[in-house]
């Protein structure tokens, strides 16, 4: 089974709303006290048989690119690992010097994902989701495995530019 990875366009809106809702109760993403509307922002999608499997959403600043959501619906098939290595050429092409994200104590699939992928973990926020929950009051208490969601982790990859 393939997919290929392309620029997320207008036509693609719904399905994309779609998967923000799914992974984050829609709009908007809340991180380190900012709230990202991803429809705003520039994106990458996987698809497969004319649907879409993943997205990646990102901006880029300061000669950083952070990345404000990553999502399959595809476990097991390489979609984050492909949506990952095409924002890091962007990134690159950018002349950016890392890449960054955000995510949460509860989230032990996407830690163990990224440290797998060169990411080190550069900051721990703790009690953030209390100021979060301010922003976006329906980010949910408990996370994934029945983990309380408190605390936020930052994540980086140094980027080699030619």
């Amino acid at each position: 089974m393939s997919f290929i990875i392309s620029t997320i366009t207008q036509q693609d809106a719904e399905s994309v709303s779609k998967m923000l809702h799914h992974f984050w109760g829609g709009e908007p993403v809340v991180a380190h006290d900012m709230a990202f509307n991803p429809s705003n922002l520039p994106g990458l999608k996987a698809v497969m048989d004319g649907e879409i499997i993943g997205i990646l959403h990102y901006q880029i600043g300061d000669a950083v690119c952070e990345i404000i959501t990553l999502a399959s619906l595809k476990e097991g098939l390489g979609v984050g690992s492909r949506l990952l290595e095409a924002v890091e050429i962007i990134a690159q092409d950018a002349r950016c010097r890392k890449l960054c994200l955000t995510t949460t104590n509860d989230n032990l699939h996407a830690l163990g994902f990224y440290q797998r992928r060169g990411f080190k973990l550069t900051a721990l926020y703790p009690g953030k989701l209390d100021q979060s929950r301010k922003i976006k009051p329906t980010i949910p208490d408990i996370g994934e495995g029945g983990i309380p969601i408190r605390d936020e982790l930052r994540l980086e990859k140094g980027l080699e530019n030619n």
